[in-house]
């Protein structure tokens, strides 16, 4: 198959690492181009923020959040993975910014 595809940022808390890699693959082989995030702070890269003063933590919080925008800007849509209707903080920011900017949202639950 050979076209456009639809792009779609995957947004949730990073805790549901395996949520996110299933959700993935789904919907790379349904034919998306599939941008998820960078790292799973919640689940598996604990060692990113290890000797990380308060400072240096706070930047680089702020930096992922603000390049996982960047990566909503990119998209068509945005998939919300929301396992047990949980959203955090930063999914709701970034689900109010895709609203915001016109991207269809979409959720597991």
């Amino acid at each position: 198959m050979v076209g456009k595809y639809k792009v779609i940022t995957l947004c949730g808390s990073t805790k549901f690492k395996d949520d996110f890699l299933k959700e993935q693959k789904r919907l790379s082989l349904e034919g998306n181009i599939v941008i998820s995030v960078g790292l799973f702070g919640h689940s598996g890269d604990s060692e990113v923020w290890e000797g990380m003063d308060e400072n240096t933590l706070t930047k680089t919080k702020l930096m992922l959040d603000d390049m996982h925008k960047r990566k909503i800007d990119m998209a068509d849509e945005i998939f919300v993975i929301n396992k047990n209707g949980y959203i955090g903080e930063s999914t709701k920011s970034e689900i109010e910014y895709a609203i915001k900017t016109n991207k269809k949202v979409n959720y597991l639950e």
